[in-house]
């Protein structure tokens, strides 16, 4: 799949009822006493070119949140379109949903289900669950990281051909630097190992707040299958984005 940098305009779009985008590391941090009950993010980046080259790229991600008790409910879903003279060259959904149950201190289990669709990898659609324990490592004002890991099952639909079930190996990080009050660097990572292949994903981010509301986001997401179908396009699929991110 080739790599897309949509630079040229950014714009907002809200997405009621699916969840942010830019975290292939699931967990939210713990919430803190007087955070609110119901919270989200949205973000999209649109360029579209016209004359010598004619093409438009989509990205849209949001988030939705709400906490019951010592329970966190994330709700997350993704969209990427490219299109070039006509012919689609990248065309990606997501859906996700994601529990977790924070104990007294660090410790917390979660669980989280998600459905991916990618038309150049090879599959028809992916289905994923996964559940097992993290734990805050750090948590300043300055610096947090968190790590999980356990184990899941995975359905894939491969492209003309079988359907297959296998067990999944799951570990993540997720670290957050803040260097000033207004922005702030983030890492995120995650391992799936199954007997048939690895899907590895990393997300890196920079975010300034423009306002109380409204900040601007810069990433690179990387994508890498070890042993993908026959079909796909890549073993390694690279995004670059430039978007606006809204938070309620």
């Amino acid at each position: 799949m080739p790599r897309f940098i949509p630079w040229c305009f950014t714009g907002l779009m809200l997405l009621p009822g699916t969840a942010l985008a830019n975290s292939v590391f699931y967990a939210p941090p713990q919430p803190e006493e007087d955070s609110p009950t119901f919270s989200g993010e949205a973000e999209l980046g649109y360029t579209h070119l016209s004359g010598n080259t004619d093409s438009q790229t989509l990205i849209g991600k949001s988030r939705l949140a709400w906490l019951t008790g010592r329970l966190t409910h994330t709700l997350r879903g993704e969209v990427r379109n490219v299109a070039r003279d006509g012919e689609t060259s990248a065309e990606q959904y997501l859906l996700s949903g994601r529990e977790r149950y924070d104990f007294n201190g660090p410790h917390y289990l979660f669980g989280f289900a998600r459905w991916e669709k990618d038309r150049f990898s090879g599959y028809d659609q992916q289905i994923t669950t996964i559940g097992g324990y993290g734990r805050d490592v750090i948590d300043t004002d300055r610096h947090r990281l968190s790590l999980e890991g356990g184990p899941g099952f995975r359905h894939d639909r491969i492209d003309q051909g079988e359907s297959q079930s296998l067990g999944v190996v799951y570990s993540a990080l997720d670290y957050q630097w803040t260097f000033s009050d207004h922005s702030h660097l983030r890492q995120e990572m995650s391992v799936e190992a199954t007997d048939e292949n690895t899907t590895s994903r990393s997300v890196s981010s920079l975010t300034t707040r423009l306002n109380s509301r409204l900040s601007l986001r810069l990433s690179h997401e990387v994508k890498h299958n070890s042993n993908p179908p026959e079909t796909a396009d890549a073993n390694t699929d690279h995004t670059s984005n430039v978007t606006l991110l809204y938070n309620w």
